[in-house]
């Protein structure tokens, strides 16, 4: 038992690691990408999508100020880095059926860069 709990440790230890990585300040340049539909402040004005403050630990489509997609409501997903990192890659893959109408970002370094971004400045 304790070498499986050090084991899932170290696992987790590594998966938050490879974001932490990530350069901030080129995620902030890739965030304009973001910025037309994602406001980045708190209880800001929701635009085309939802506000992206404090999405870290916020279950998806968990927000009464903003009409999100059924299938998102669905989803079940708490937004961490991983789900982040996987729905940033491949919205349609990951959720199907959602309404952001974003074709993904396949580099996973640039996702890397804006999620790094995002855990320093949307908490």
């Amino acid at each position: 038992m304790g070498l499986k709990i050090i084991a899932l440790t170290s696992m987790v230890m590594l998966a938050s690691v490879a974001h932490a990585e990530g350069d901030a300040k080129r995620g902030q340049k890739l965030y304009d990408e973001c910025i037309a539909c994602h406001a980045p402040e708190r209880g800001a004005q929701q635009g085309v999508g939802p506000s992206l403050f404090g999405v870290i630990g916020r279950k998806a489509g968990d927000n009464n100020d903003f009409r999100f997609s059924p299938a998102l409501k669905r989803s079940g997903i708490v937004w961490s880095e991983r789900e982040l990192d996987a729905y940033i890659a491949d919205p349609q893959k990951k959720i199907p059926a959602n309404r952001m109408p974003y074709s993904g970002m396949s580099d996973a370094r640039d996702r890397a860069d804006l999620l790094a971004y995002i855990l320093v400045h949307f908490k």
